[in-house]
């Protein structure tokens, strides 16, 4: 599905941190994250071990708790709704734009309730979601807006980069993000009250002033490890070339499936630029979720490894259990979800092996036909 783009300067980096003995809280991590705050156009960044760690403190320096609701999105991974449940939350899940797949931004204000605090919305696969009206929303109810931006590093609304919407923002560096730090995430921020509490939670607690043994809070092992730094350092010194080198691979696709009526390819919409995170197809409706099914077993017979992008989280049954959530709660989510298809993608990814995987997409397109 996706290979990082690791090089020998990443890997003398690494193995630089390794020789010096200094592996955790030292001056790796602080360059990498004035690197991305500079990158973002925020005043802070706080690295910690997680994507998932990283909207894990946001919501917990927002005293989000047990009985609030905070309105999502269910076409995402499963760690935004993780995020909420950790702090006996409810998550709200309002249904998506069915070009974009982000959060309906219509649908979100009519969701909102007395005990709504906050909207997390997902910069899905890369592309942003509509941050100028839910900011507008935000401030007119008074909530919480957080940036998941986990997939979309480099992505923009305006020339304004994602993560830098909203009161705080988060990155993933998982192998098959834009960049990667092996396991990783980083919270962005111009709140510096905000920064230093995610500072201190990701570290056991510690305060600032108070030494080592001195824990002023509850608090997480959420740190970065400088191994994980050094490395997202030297990828960061790229990063450019490297989203250029996804537009390449996301560009080759559209145009190997351009004369296939029953593939939907993803389109950037509006004032946006997108960071490729995955290039993930939906059929047309003409085809069922058994369908698509039949598709991506053909795939694997042919050695191409190809997913089903995502099922909605409302459908997930650890969250049908405990929400009571069901098939028909979200049907532009369901839909999508039923008919997607993420294609192999990654920075190296040659146009004859491109064009290998459309033809064989068509192919089992035809035997399902």
């Amino acid at each position: 599905m996706a290979s990082p783009d690791i090089t020998e300067a990443d890997v003398r980096a690494v193995a630089e941190v390794m020789r010096s003995g200094r592996l955790a809280l030292g001056p790796k991590t602080e360059a990498f994250e004035r690197a991305v705050a500079k990158y973002v156009g925020t005043e802070h960044a706080v690295g910690v071990s997680s994507g998932t760690a990283a909207l894990h403190l946001i919501i917990r320096a927002l005293n989000v708790g047990r009985g609030d609701e905070v309105i999502t999105t269910p076409f995402t991974f499963v760690s935004s709704t993780n995020c909420i449940l950790f702090e006996h939350a409810i998550p709200v899940f309002v249904d998506i734009d069915a070009r974009t797949l982000c959060i309906d931004v219509e649908q979100v204000e009519a969701a909102i309730t007395p005990r709504t605090r906050a909207i997390i919305a997902v910069d899905i696969f890369g592309h942003p979601a509509d941050w100028p009206s839910l900011e507008r929303i935000a401030e007119r109810y008074g909530l919480a807006l957080i940036d998941d931006s986990a997939e979309a590093l480099g992505s923009s609304v305006a020339q304004r980069r994602c993560g830098s919407f909203g009161c705080a923002g988060v990155f993933g560096f998982y192998p098959n993000k834009q960049i990667t730090t092996g396991e990783g995430g980083m919270i962005v921020t111009d709140d510096h009250e905000m920064a230093c509490l995610c500072r201190s939670m990701s570290n056991q607690g510690r305060g600032e002033e108070e030494g080592q043994l001195c824990h002023v809070r509850l608090g997480y092992n959420y740190r970065m490890n400088e191994l994980s730094a050094a490395l997202g350092l030297m990828q960061m010194s790229r990063i450019d070339r490297i989203i250029l080198a996804r537009r390449r691979v996301a560009s080759l696709y559209r145009e190997a499936f351009s004369d296939v009526g029953d593939v939907i390819c993803p389109v950037p919409v509006g004032d946006v630029k997108v960071s490729w995170f995955a290039f993930v197809i939906r059929l047309s409706e003409v085809f069922s979720q058994a369908d698509r099914d039949a598709v991506l077993r053909g795939l694997s017979l042919r050695g191409i490894d190809a997913r089903n992008y995502f099922v909605p989280v409302h459908l997930q049954p650890y969250c049908r259990e405990a929400l009571g959530t069901q098939e028909g709660d979200l049907p532009v989510a369901e839909a999508a979800g039923s008919r997607t298809i993420a294609l192999p993608f990654s920075n190296q990814l040659r146009e004859d092996e491109i064009s290998r995987v459309a033809s064989a997409v068509r192919e089992e397109l035809e035997c399902v036909c």
